[in-house]
């Protein structure tokens, strides 16, 4: 046995739809149609985008406006929000529309997820400290030569985002600085931006005199004219839904997760687990951009996926404890290491080099890749046999 990752064909779901049932269904449909069969604790994953889509969690500009107008008044100071068409595009052009004024305050030389706006050594080069210096958006284009466009999309975000302000009416300034409590300097009404670090930034701006501050998971973490919401994360983990309206992160995935496996328990009698799972947690080397744009990978998962993995490195028993050995003779101690370990290495050399992640971590990562976030057709993925070793017969 050996771990096999399959994305599952599924139809196109819609809002109403019973994403349960269909994801057990399109399972089963493969599982008769390619021949294998399911074993205990086998993963079902579905992504987050067809999860929220038949939910129906969708929100329009205008909801976002007046949540936006609501808390944060006519002036707002926006702080270190990542630079996407598809993730944020949308909710500036509703925070704009819902204020006069919009303070950007952008992170150089790339933002949180790594699209960069400038090269390091240009900052290096002309004697520019990105832990210290504030720039104006002229300043920034100097250094630039001008132009800054990203090396992947050909989008010039600094540009893109000053005219979806001033497209809403509001005036729109841009300034770059690391420092968020440097958004203090224009405004005291200010939105964290940031996904992973919004936390760090809120307690930056708070403890230098910010007085009316926020994150995104403030804005749409409850109903706006009915809309749809997230009591948890807002509006992070948002996508661009069509030019006037978001799909927000999914509010129920917990729920689907545990309906999953106890229809696929009532339907075959094995006992899988099942997971919501959205960006993966992964860095690509070349274009230096995280994937990471979700504020978790898994949103809501069954309990057998809670934790960490608890795994020896074979490599390093084969190295040193049975450097003399080899064949079967090698195997079989490492097998009898594997079924005697503790159950918790943690701190042990034994389990160095191993991931130090979470298993929904892995797993979705797993998932995200083998799914893609194009024309595939596949947003159920089934990993079978993750949680078999070297010493399961």
């Amino acid at each position: 046995m050996a771990t096999i990752s399959r994305g599952i064909r599924a139809p196109i779901i819609r809002k109403g739809d019973d994403i349960v049932k269909i994801t057990v269904d399109s399972v089963l449909a493969q599982a008769e149609k390619e021949g294998f069969s399911l074993h205990e604790r086998d993963v079902i994953a579905v992504t987050e985008a067809v999860v929220a889509r038949a939910d129906g969690n969708y929100a329009q500009v205008d909801d976002i406006a007046k949540d936006v107008h609501d808390k944060l008044g006519d002036h707002v100071g926006l702080v270190f929000p990542i630079l996407s068409r598809n993730r944020f595009s949308i909710c500036l052009k509703g925070i704009a529309r819902g204020v006069k004024k919009v303070t950007l305050q952008l992170s150089y030389p790339s933002d949180e997820v790594g699209n960069h706006l400038v090269d390091p050594e240009v900052l290096e080069d002309k004697g520019v400290n990105p832990w210290g210096d504030a720039l104006t958006s002229d300043e920034f284009y100097a250094l630039c030569g001008g132009e800054c466009r990203h090396p992947f999309t050909g989008v010039d975000y600094i540009d893109f985002y000053k005219s979806l302000i001033e497209g809403e009416g509001a005036e729109a300034e841009i300034i770059f600085s690391n420092k968020p409590e440097t958004i203090l300097n224009y405004t005291q009404n200010v939105l964290c931006c940031d996904i992973h670090t919004r936390a760090r930034s809120k307690n930056r701006i708070m403890k230098h005199g910010g007085k009316n501050v926020l994150t995104l998971c403030d804005i749409l973490n409850a109903p706006v004219n009915g809309s749809g919401c997230n009591p948890e994360y807002g509006l992070l983990g948002s996508n661009k839904a069509t030019e006037e309206s978001v799909k927000l992160f999914p509010r129920n995935a917990y729920e689907v997760a545990r309906g999953i496996q106890a229809l696929m328990l009532e339907r075959t009698g094995v006992r899988v687990e099942a997971m919501v799972y959205g960006d993966g947690a992964f860095k690509d080397p070349v274009g230096k951009i995280w994937e990471l744009a979700d504020p978790v990978v898994s949103p809501g998962y069954t309990d057998g996926l809670y934790g960490l993995p608890n795994e020896l490195k074979l490599k390093f028993l084969a190295d040193n404890d049975y450097a003399d050995l080899s064949g079967e003779e090698l195997a079989e101690k490492i097998r009898g290491r594997i079924r005697e370990k503790d159950r918790d290495l943690k701190g042990s050399m034994l389990s160095q080099g191993t991931t130090p992640r979470m298993l929904t971590d892995l797993i979705g990562s797993l998932c995200d890749l083998t799914s893609g976030s194009g024309d595939k057709g596949t947003p159920i993925v089934l990993v079978q046999d993750y949680f078999v070793n070297y010493a399961d017969k």
